[in-house]
């Protein structure tokens, strides 16, 4: 049974008006039609053939639009939000490893080894060394009997194992000494350093919250429970105290940060949604992150309007890597920042096209991995990649190529296809982003993509998953503030454990005016 309204109800309804207007005859009678009537019939036939031919345009539209929405659908359902395709890396991998010669297999896999030895290395210098001394148990020789203790020694059997001490808590003590002189006067020892005034629990305490919550997506609830399981009855309700005090006493470190980013030249951007407690249901909240190469911030704001981007980076200049969102038309220019656009974002539109039109979207897609190509090749070269102006030189002798070829395919695809088939808005959405697509030819400090934002909201996104939503606007403010201190410690290969629980004392009674020496890509440890 058909639905009412259904586009198999407009076509019978169409064509069966547009017979009925027509009369059309028999072939007898066709045969006795004088000049003029015949004329007037092709002419009604031909407008009923035009009306139909629109008509199956329309069709396969809807048809190829529906199509794409259900195998959406089923992929969300059913299957995995990310491109089910062999990696960039992987398929650039695979066509090098093709043309590489011996000397270049032979470099490649001396610089892989060197990698890994590197690694080893660090994790051998974070594990605290531990000696387990295994004595010889047996006092006398099974080969001739004698004592154990004649025997010559020789250099010991050394292996290592890596184990987990499960990490554990303390009910420190604080004895001020007092005295009462003579005169009577008294005399105090120096007054413990707290958080805060009064306050129980101390910085490292403070900091294992919000680590474990921004860097491991961990919830209060989740946590609590974990400190039971060690012996530590602690309220949820206690953890959120520490959780959203932390955040209020190091707000200032994230204002600086925010606007650090903002006074960068090149900036990146982009924006989650984030589910907000309300009254009856939750409500949407967005999560914005701005990005200055290892300086992470974010930004909370209760909609995805362009007030977020015009308050972080209202009257700065420099360049804005973005998707296609117009949020961002407020901060590009002519009066703000150069627009740069995204190529992992054409391919993912690309990518969507192939259920409805695989040779055009699987064509595109393979000229975009050229340009990964040149990317990569820079990115093996460290003379290159170190060296801005010969990366510019690169891409202009390459990619300037690449890239004229795919706005020449794409301007001849345009009028092949509906507007509204999912080929049909790939292919607007990269032509209307054609000069911004194509600021990366003269800024080598401008990516190819807005991948870098978009790792960093995964952050945001596995959150998401665990702890399903924020409180309130303030809890998203705070969620926001932690989240950047902890992201741009882990881009600078700061613990944020030790940062965070450092810098919760220390910003206590440091200068305003030299608030950058706490922020993680300049922080140093105190002794």
């Amino acid at each position: 049974m058909r639905a009412k309204g259904s586009t198999s109800d407009h076509f019978c309804d169409l064509t069966c008006s547009m017979a009925e207007r027509i009369d059309i005859p028999t072939p007898e009678d066709i045969q006795k039609l004088d000049g003029a009537s015949a004329r007037g019939l092709l002419r009604q036939l031909a407008a009923l053939i035009a009306t139909l031919y629109a008509l199956i345009d329309d069709l396969r539209e809807t048809i190829a639009r529906q199509s794409h929405q259900l195998e959406q659908f089923q992929r969300a359902m059913f299957g995995s939000s990310s491109e089910r395709l062999p990696s960039l890396k992987t398929q650039l991998r695979k066509k090098q490893a093709r043309r590489e010669t011996a000397e270049q297999k032979k470099e490649r896999l001396h610089r892989a080894q060197k990698r890994r030895e590197k690694n080893a290395e660090k994790k051998r210098k974070a594990a605290r060394k531990e000696v387990v001394e295994h004595p010889i148990v047996e006092p006398n020789c099974h080969g001739c009997g004698r004592h154990s203790h004649q025997a010559s020694p020789l250099a010991d059997a050394v292996s290592y194992e890596y184990e987990y001490v499960p990490a554990h808590f303390v009910r420190r003590e604080h004895r001020q000494h007092r005295a009462v002189c003579e005169c009577g006067e008294f005399l105090y020892g120096q007054t413990p350093q707290r958080v805060c005034e009064g306050g129980m629990y101390g910085p490292g305490l403070h900091a294992n919250v919000v680590v474990s919550k921004c860097a491991d997506s961990l919830p209060i609830e989740r946590q609590a429970k974990r400190l039971r399981r060690v012996g530590i009855p602690m309220n949820k309700s206690t953890l959120l105290d520490l959780y959203h005090r932390t955040a209020w006493l190091l707000r200032p470190l994230w204002a600086y940060l925010v606007g650090d980013v903002a006074q960068s030249a090149d900036v990146s951007a982009d924006e989650t949604p984030i589910r907000v407690q309300a009254k009856g249901k939750c409500r949407r909240g967005w999560m914005w992150t701005f990005i200055a190469g290892k300086k992470i911030s974010y930004v909370y704001s209760p909609s995805r309007g362009g007030e977020t981007p015009v308050q972080v980076l209202g009257g700065t200049t420099g360049t804005l890597q973005v998707d296609g969102y117009t949020g961002y038309n407020k901060v590009t220019c002519p009066s703000g920042r150069e627009r740069a656009g995204c190529w992992a974002h054409v391919r993912r539109k690309f990518f969507e096209a192939r259920s409805t039109a695989p040779v055009e979207a699987d064509h595109m897609m393979s000229q975009i991995l050229e340009l990964y190509g040149v990317e990569y090749l820079a990115a093996d070269e460290p003379v290159i990649g170190s060296k801005p102006h010969l990366l510019l030189t690169l891409r202009q002798t390459k990619s300037t190529k690449i890239i004229g070829g795919i706005f020449e395919w794409l301007d001849v695809q345009k009028p092949l296809h509906p507007p509204k088939s999912p080929l049909g808005r790939a292919i607007n959405y990269t032509l209307k982003q054609r000069e911004a697509l194509s600021v990366f030819l003269n800024n080598a400090q401008v990516s190819l993509d807005n991948n870098l934002s978009e790792r960093n909201l995964r952050l945001i996104a596995l959150g998401r998953k665990n702890f399903l939503f924020v409180g309130n606007d303030q809890a998203g403010e705070n969620l926001a503030i932690l989240q950047s201190l902890v992201a741009t410690c882990i881009a600078n290969d700061v613990n944020p454990q030790d940062y965070l629980a450092d810098v919760l004392m220390r910003i206590q009674d440091h200068p305003q005016s030299a608030i950058s020496e706490l922020m993680p890509y300049n922080w140093e440890p105190q002794d």
